[in-house]
């Protein structure tokens, strides 16, 4: 028993695989609505990230099932669901502004090189460098729609923030304001989902006041950052 409890804690982790697979299909669709349920399975796919460690621990996969590398799965889906298909996103629903997709290689390079930098978590809660989340930054970007010259300013900052090795909060994993941010994140889901599929005033209301939520992330990571520099931080267990 104990074998299967571990197998279908990593078939938990793969249902995020199914929400990537459900995504590329609806991006590839390109229409409105196509797209926001898109961003719904995005949302499936972080809650299920969220928690799938959780549930890997209390199954024991790594002393259960010693040949098979969850982290490995877990990477895998984690750079389609964070990385890849809101980019891909992106370029369809022509975000970024006419003749600038090729601008998107940013992102997916700087992504690539955090996904497999070997210190970009750390055991006491920390992501080392911005820690991929392009799914949210599509998200805004998506829903606002800002001045060509801002969203390519987001998405070069970002870029350039995941070669800087300061901490970041990593709430599903404890550390300081873990508390904080991981009810937060409810609020955050249930405006995001309103933001996606209310009234359209309403839901860009939804949008603004969903913005709070990123914002205090990164607003404490940065006093974590000035508090603690991430020279600091423990020694690191894998990659993103």
């Amino acid at each position: 028993m104990d074998r299967v409890w571990a197998w279908l804690a990593h078939l938990y982790t793969a249902l995020g695989l199914v929400c990537a697979a459900g995504m590329a299909v609806l991006i590839v669709l390109g229409d409105d609505r196509s797209l926001r349920r898109a961003f719904l399975l995005m949302m499936v796919a972080t809650a299920i990230d969220a928690t799938d460690g959780w549930l890997a621990r209390r199954a024991r996969v790594k002393e259960v099932l010693p040949d098979f590398d969850g982290s490995a799965l877990d990477n895998l889906i984690d750079f389609h669901t964070y990385t890849s298909l809101p980019l891909f996103l992106m370029w369809r629903a022509d975000v970024v502004g006419p003749g600038l997709g090729p601008l998107l290689l940013a992102p997916l390079l700087a992504s690539a090189y955090g996904f497999s930098k070997v210190d970009a978590k750390t055991h006491d809660g920390f992501f080392l460098g911005f820690p991929s989340y392009w799914n949210i930054v599509a998200f805004y970007l998506f829903m606002l729609r800002p001045a060509t010259s801002v969203s390519v300013a987001i998405l070069l900052l970002f870029s350039a923030l995941t070669f800087i090795r300061t901490p970041y909060l990593y709430a599903t994993r404890g550390g300081p304001f873990a508390r904080t941010m991981n009810i937060g994140a409810g609020l955050w889901f249930v405006l995001l989902c309103g933001a996606l599929f209310g009234p359209p005033a309403a839901a860009r209301l939804m949008t603004w006041l969903s913005l709070v939520y990123p914002l205090l992330y990164l607003s404490l990571s940065a006093h974590v950052t000035i508090r603690r520099p991430s020279g600091r931080c423990s020694s690191s267990f894998g990659a993103h």
